[in-house]
């Protein structure tokens, strides 16, 4: 051992020796690099990007403005068209969600998941609506191009599950590509007092009708302030407004000053109008001196066979949609105006598309006072009610939409209105481009083919940007839409967007190099929502395609379907492939079996003392069905009255609240009939349970359909359990009035439901968690 320990020692010592004997110096320590601190760059927008507002309106059809022949007064769209240049052939999809989808993406409204209103979906990719990753909005694209994004007013895109303050926020304005959005969700709201979101944030209204309030007005305050901010913090930066306004959509709100101006100016009515407004288009310049004036549908009345009173209430009804459509000119020219004013206004690029759709046939052949997805589901809104409410009309307290003649005659010269999408009367809308320095030869209406998906392209083309291949992970598909860019200095550019098909509620269509075969499903717009059952069970087997030659028939007024059977056989084809390619197939998919907020198997319901706003998707459905409330109060330290739960709003709904110490239930039948029971003996003065049951009559159960109808029933007050008044009540619960009105706890946010509460009426005492029981 000591042995090895001696020669391991002395092996050591060698190794080290000869270490020693062959060491080299130490090299040198290289010099320390000096990096500058970097941080990641923000995108940067092309040099000479202009700031740009894409302004949409809704429900406008192509003659309702002046400035294409309508009689409605827009001196502020007349100076944007004198400025800039406009479109006599630019297309929307003839309704809402849908227009909006393309517009924003620059594909077809199918491929974006929008074949229908994103209040009926279906479970098919083109109609599911659920905005496809593959086709992502313009507002993104920019956003990853060094601009800043905002949306205002009316969105209508979101999936209706996920509407709810628990998102998901993915399909919301902001998760889409915008930074800011301010507005409302669904597709009609109340001009007066909408329901209202900041970002993601339900918010309460800024102002009461009393106090001046209307929300166009307010859309275009708080877009300035928006762009106000923008340049002070963010002025290195180009920005992109859409400004998609609630009007002129119905409820028609109008002030009565702008009203009274239109007094005695639609007397003639509809068949009149159409021929006053076919003359000045042609006087204009904005269809061609040949173009003829199509005839009125069968299902429509002649004006002459009306009667004086039918005549007098519907002219006053075209009367306050003017007034509505004039205000929103003035309040979007005072946009535009403001925007110029301020830094960077000078390059400010104007997009001005008036209507998403043609006019709304949905008021039916008398017109509306309620809300319009109401009468389909039995609201009392029969002439002789609309006649004793003449004058309310416009104001805060009905929401009224006009007679389907006046629609078809702000549709002029064409065939048809909104719903429509076979024929122009639904899907052809003005376009405005005005840039100052950039558009040329104002005079000249371009009269290229042109769609609501060539938008996006055309700004990308202005800004020398390609649609990226992925964007946030998600492959491209391509646009669809073609630039306008090449129009905007000449006149006679050539037409890029040469096939376009067309599709809606089985009402389809295909244009082709001047050519368009359109097959219309058969049943009339106006009756839509009263037989919305029986058009999704309809075969479109029968329907009859026409053919028209649009290079020489401008309006669609000569059927050439049977003088040239192989050119419409060889487009019906034609529309097969592309209806294949986009996801059209099948037509007519049911509106069932969509997500919902709500579990359909749950059966009962706790809600803490502070929540309201609850959309209506977010609650279950309560029509046909038992069901009963409850929840703890103390009485002690209220004031006697106060709103206890409330859903609804004045044009329909319901409230169980206290009143001078007596509970109170109120049913509103569309803001028509008010039915109150109320117990005639105070409630204790401690803590107690308080509530209600339903009971419907029998052969009410819900049928599971697209809107269920409000049923009859028994309805009874509780106080500890036992009954202490009871009653019957009608159409119960009557809030298809509101597209948007809430559930609330312990206050009425939104408008009210009952007469005698005054403002949101929160209660006064101190509430437990409500107690919702659903058979």
């Amino acid at each position: 051992m000591r042995r090895f320990v001696t020669y391991a020692v002395s092996l050591f010592a060698a190794s080290s020796l000869s270490a020693a004997a062959f060491a080299q110096p130490a090299p040198q320590a290289p010099a320390p690099r000096v990096v500058p601190p970097a941080y990641p760059q923000a995108p940067r927008a092309p040099q000479g990007a202009p700031n740009i507002l894409l302004v949409l309106l809704d429900d406008a059809g192509f003659a309702t403005s002046s400035a294409f022949g309508g009689k409605a007064r827009t001196p502020n769209l007349e100076r944007f068209a004198a400025e800039g240049v406009r479109y006599n052939q630019f297309n929307t999809t003839s309704i809402c969600s849908p227009t909006r989808a393309a517009l924003l993406t620059g594909r077809n409204h199918h491929q974006v998941g929008f074949g229908n209103l994103m209040d009926i979906p279906a479970g098919f990719d083109g109609y599911n609506t659920v905005w496809k990753p593959q086709t992502a909005s313009v507002a993104r694209i920019l956003q990853l191009n060094g601009y800043s994004t905002a949306a205002f007013g009316k969105w209508h895109n979101t999936p209706r599950w996920e509407t709810s303050a628990a998102g998901p926020f993915n399909h919301w304005p902001t998760g889409l590509g915008f930074d800011h959005f301010y507005g409302f969700l669904s597709g009609t709201d109340d001009q007066w007092e909408p329901h209202l979101y900041n970002d993601t944030t339900q918010i309460p209204n800024p102002a009461t009708p009393e106090q001046g309030y209307h929300l166009t007005k307010d859309l275009v305050g708080k877009a300035v302030s928006w762009v106000d901010d923008h340049e002070v913090l963010a002025g290195n930066r180009p920005y992109f407004l859409y400004f998609a306004t609630g009007a002129v959509h119905m409820p028609h709100n109008a002030a009565p000053e702008w009203i009274a101006k239109n007094k005695g100016r639609f007397d003639e009515g509809w068949d009149h109008y159409r021929e006053e407004a076919f003359a000045r288009q042609k006087q204009l310049g904005v269809i061609p001196a040949d173009a003829k004036l199509t005839p009125r549908p069968a299902g429509l009345p002649a004006w002459s066979s009306l009667s004086a009173e039918q005549k007098h209430l519907y002219a006053h009804q075209m009367e306050v949609f003017s007034a509505y459509m004039e205000e929103t000119d003035q309040q979007v020219g005072k946009l535009v105006d403001t925007l110029r004013a301020r830094p960077g206004g000078d390059n400010l690029l104007v997009f001005y598309i008036v209507g998403d759709n043609g006019g709304s046939g949905e008021g039916g052949l008398e017109g509306t006072i309620v809300n319009e997805g109401a009468s389909g589901v039995g609201a009392p809104d029969s002439f002789a009610l609309q006649f004793a409410n003449y004058n309310k009309l416009g104001g805060p307290d009905v929401a009224n939409n006009y007679a389907a003649g006046w629609a078809w005659a702000t549709s002029t010269p064409f065939q048809w209105m909104k719903q429509v999408a076979s024929h122009f009367g639904g899907t052809r809308n003005p376009l405005i481009v005005d840039w100052p320095g950039h558009t040329q030869a104002s005079d000249k209406v371009r009269t290229q083919f042109s769609h609501v998906n060539d938008i996006a392209p055309t700004i990308l083309d202005i800004l020398g940007v390609s649609l990226p291949e992925q964007i946030d992970g998600a492959q491209q598909i391509p646009f669809e839409g073609h630039s306008l860019l090449p129009t905007f200095t000449n006149p006679a550019a050539p037409e890029a967007h040469t096939e376009q098909y067309f599709e809606i509620f089985a009402n389809r269509a295909i244009y082709k190099d001047g050519w368009v075969a359109a097959a219309r499903h058969d049943y009339e717009p106006w009756n839509l929502l009263h037989e919305v059952q029986k058009l999704y069970t309809s075969s479109t087997q029968n329907d009859r395609w026409e053919l028209y030659h649009i290079a020489t028939d401008y309006s669609e007024a000569d059927d050439l379907a049977t003088k040239e059977p192989q050119k419409l056989e060889e487009l019906k084809k034609e529309f097969t492939a592309e209806a294949q390619r986009n996801g059209v197939f099948p037509l007519l998919p049911p509106p069932v079996g969509a997500p919902t907020i709500v579990a359909p198997d749950k059966h009962d319901f706790t809600y803490p003392s502070d929540i309201s706003g609850l959309p209506p998707n977010a609650i279950p459905v309560l029509a046909g069905r038992a069901h009963r409330v409850e929840t703890e109060v103390d009485t002690a330290s209220d004031n006697g009255r106060g709103v206890i739960v409330a859903q609804g709003g004045r044009l329909g709904g319901y409230v169980l609240y206290e009143k001078d110490g007596h509970l109170v239930f109120e049913n509103s039948i569309f803001g028509q009939t008010h039915e109150v029971i109320a117990a005639s003996e105070r409630l204790p003065a401690h803590v107690v349970k308080i509530g209600y049951a339903f009971t419907p009559d029998a052969g009410h159960a819900p049928h599971g359909g697209l809107w269920q109808p409000p049923t009859d029933g028994i309805l009874q007050l509780l106080v500890n359990g036992k009954v202490v008044a009871q009653g019957k009540i009608h159409k119960y619960p009557a809030v298809a009035g509101s597209y948007s009105e809430t559930f609330d706890i312990g206050q009425d946010r939104g408008s009210q439901v009952s007469h005698d509460l005054a403002g949101k009426s929160p209660y006064g005492g101190k509430l437990g968690a409500t107690h919702l029981t659903v058979q």
